[in-house]
């Protein structure tokens, strides 16, 4: 697995709106091959190899190239592409990692692409910067892969428009508001939220508190977020049962501000706890206070079942199961590769898993 993280910080569209002349290019004739050779200080020969591949090239030479193209923004015509049209055997893996709270948790979506890439004989790229739509302009114009997948998506994100674009396959792991036209797959927030929910509306929780993602995680944008957090409120709505969402940083620290914010000190009936942070920490937090989940009150987890097993009180929980995501998404990458599949929204369906950290009804 290779990581190209070189192109951080905010982005500058190289090529403007969709559809729109360049910025620089007004008024002159787009730049050729020729000009990317002069820039470069190479041949137009070693232009044309460097693009198709044909033959080999140093890796100095090359950089000196692609470096040029990325210059001129220039872009080969469609001929020129249809005589370059060889597979790199790469599939390009945008997942910018904001902090190491996202990081960590993006781990088994990557490990499990590129398990599945190498069955393949297929390599990955990770493109770590947040770039922006640059990131995959850049992929497509140097031909670094064949195709993309992109995460991290937000509910408003400037990467769908480039993406439509683009003549390489690109699958988002996320759901845009604006998903017309781009092959989006994710695992089913909106149903996970609900039946957390229900799960403590079930047990007669007289309320619900729930750990939710830090303030930062929050900010970022990330779709998952709302989609979850309107889900889990609407459904307790229903159900007749107040939901407070208190934001926490992933740390011990924030845990422990949870827990005092949703335990209080006044003795009374313990709300249900719903969190999405990892188990471990929710776990240990309760023990320093003498508190065992399906003993002492009722809790439910988001978090994987490796997470959910790994713990003294296994959590009854809702696995996001981030490696059947990836294979889902792997498989309908190779069949883009292999032809065209209508762009549409996969979800993968959200189950319960009961375990004994939620105290049977009427105890």
């Amino acid at each position: 697995m290779r990581i190209d993280d070189d192109r951080a910080g905010e982005w500058t569209d190289p090529v403007g709106p969709v559809g729109s002349v360049p910025p620089g290019r007004r008024g002159r004739l787009a730049p050729t091959s020729k000009d990317v050779a002069r820039v470069a200080g190479v041949s137009q020969s070693t232009v044309s190899y460097v693009m198709s591949g044909k033959r080999p090239i140093s890796e100095k030479t090359r950089r000196s190239v692609l470096e040029a193209i990325d210059q001129l923004t220039y872009e080969p015509n469609a001929g020129a592409r249809a005589l370059a049209g060889h597979r790199t055997n790469v599939v390009g893996l945008v997942v910018p990692f904001h902090n190491p709270e996202a990081a960590s948790g993006l781990m088994a979506f990557a490990e499990e692409i590129a398990v599945i890439a190498r069955g393949r004989d297929y390599d990955v790229l990770m493109l770590t910067a947040a770039e922006g739509p640059a990131g995959l302009v850049r992929v497509q114009r140097r031909a670094m892969c064949d195709a993309a997948i992109v995460m991290e998506i937000t509910t408003d994100d400037p990467r769908a428009a480039i993406a439509r674009e683009l003549e390489m396959p690109v699958i988002f792991i996320g759901v845009p508001d604006d998903r017309d036209g781009l092959h989006c797959i994710d695992f089913d927030f909106e149903t996970a939220g609900r039946l957390l929910v229900d799960e403590l509306a079930d047990a007669g929780c007289p309320e619900i508190a729930v750990l939710g993602w830090s303030e930062e995680r929050v900010g970022l944008g990330i779709n998952y977020v709302p989609r979850f957090r309107e889900s889990a409120r609407a459904r307790a709505a229903e159900r007749g049962v107040p939901l407070r969402w208190i934001s926490a940083a992933h740390t011990r620290t924030g845990v422990e501000g949870y827990l005092d914010a949703a335990l209080g000190a006044d003795g009374g009936p313990h709300p249900g706890l719903l969190t999405v942070h990892s188990p471990h920490d929710v776990g240990a937090a309760l023990q320093q206070r003498a508190l065992v989940p399906g003993r002492d009150l009722d809790v439910v987890s988001l978090c994987t079942d490796v997470e959910a097993e790994a713990q003294p009180v296994p959590p009854t929980a809702v696995s996001t199961q981030p490696r059947d995501v990836s294979r889902l998404a792997m498989a309908w990458m190779f069949d883009l590769l292999a032809g065209d599949v209508p762009a549409e929204l996969r979800l993968v369906e959200a189950r319960l898993a009961r375990r004994g950290s939620v105290r049977p009804t009427g105890s």
